[in-house]
């Protein structure tokens, strides 16, 4: 395309995401110093590169996923947020500070940030919380029945994780404590797995019943949370109040299938944590959104400096792309730094 063909692309793009209208010629024939012949020509030859089309009988033209995608690609201009997340809040979204992320607390925070993604943006807002650490610093049994063990867990990073264990006979607390001191004194600062293989050469000189406690609990720390503990939405109401996707019920429908089971936002973030800084995602361009008319704008979050989840937001193809990317990044930052001992400030 020549600059004459993107600037009215970019032009009836931004006309579609602010009025939510079918783009006529003349409309866009005002903008420009162009005839209206002369713009229906650059429309058609926009409709036959497959980024724009004409829904039903309307004479005017939206945006198609793949015109979405070159918009976002190659003609929108997002300023860079250079200033700290806390200064970029206060000048231009005062309001969220109200929804400012605790520190110290993995699990309030990573609620909190879903929850900021959604207000800031009045879209839904996911986070992929953080994958569980499979090194540990210190375990502890505690005897809970005759048939259920507490096994708590402490990271390195000071996070605590509790798992229940099922046991096959009842344990004294003693028993308990002889088995946590053997974790801990050789296994400490170990990654499970290595504890599985070093247990395979250590089962021999221990008792039976406590080397199947310590197999139970190598198998508690390597097994993955459920789907519904590791994503976290907040705000899918908002979805209702945006016409684009409330006017078609079967669409609604499918997107509230989307947060109920999960497993496909799990794939997608998974996949974004993976890519450097903000990823757009633009349903019916790419196939990791399950859905035509929506977008998913992620990034990706850390423990200093470490990545170990994504979070984003998840809206309708017709949203302010260069108000919510920023939004985005700002708070995979403010997450960062309260999950992080050493944040950026």
């Amino acid at each position: 395309m020549d600059d004459r063909a993107k600037a009215l692309l970019k032009v009836l793009i931004e006309r579609y995401i602010a009025d939510g209208q079918p783009v006529g010629s003349r409309t866009l024939s005002k903008m420009f110093d162009l005839s209206p012949a002369t713009i229906r020509n650059v429309m058609a030859d926009l409709e036959d590169f497959g980024l724009i089309h004409s829904p039903h009988t309307s004479s005017g033209r939206v945006p198609t996923p793949k015109g979405y995608r070159l918009f976002v690609d190659r003609l929108l201009a997002v300023q860079s947020v250079q200033v700290s997340p806390d200064a970029y809040l206060k000048k231009t979204l005062p309001e969220a500070l109200k929804h400012k992320l605790p520190e110290a607390d993995p699990a309030r925070a990573v609620s909190a940030a879903a929850a900021l993604l959604s207000n800031m943006s009045q879209f839904a807002g996911v986070v992929l919380a953080p994958k569980r650490s499979q090194i540990f610093r210190q375990i502890e049994f505690i005897r809970l029945s005759e048939r259920r063990v507490l096994l708590i867990i402490v990271t390195p990073e000071g996070d605590v994780q509790n798992r229940i264990l099922s046991v096959k006979r009842d344990y004294s607390e003693q028993e308990l404590i002889e088995a946590s001191n053997f974790f801990n004194q050789h296994f400490s600062g170990k990654s499970f797995e290595q504890v599985r293989e070093a247990l395979k050469k250590e089962l021999s000189s221990l008792q039976a019943d406590i080397s199947r406690l310590m197999q139970a609990a190598v198998e508690a720390g390597t097994t993955d949370p459920d789907v519904d503990e590791a994503v976290v939405i907040a705000g899918e109401s908002k979805l209702l109040d945006v016409s684009d996707i409330a006017s078609d019920m079967d669409r609604l429908r499918r997107m509230f299938m989307l947060f109920e089971k999960k497993t496909d936002l799990l794939q997608l973030l998974d996949v974004s944590s993976r890519a450097q800084g903000v990823q757009i995602y633009i349903g019916g361009d790419s196939e990791l959104v399950p859905m035509d008319d929506v977008s998913v704008i992620t990034a990706p979050y850390g423990v200093d400096g470490k990545v170990v989840g994504t979070l984003g937001v998840i809206g309708p193809s017709r949203m302010a792309y260069e108000r919510v990317i920023p939004i985005v990044d700002i708070t995979a930052r403010l997450l960062s730094n309260a999950l992080s001992h050493n944040p950026d400030k």
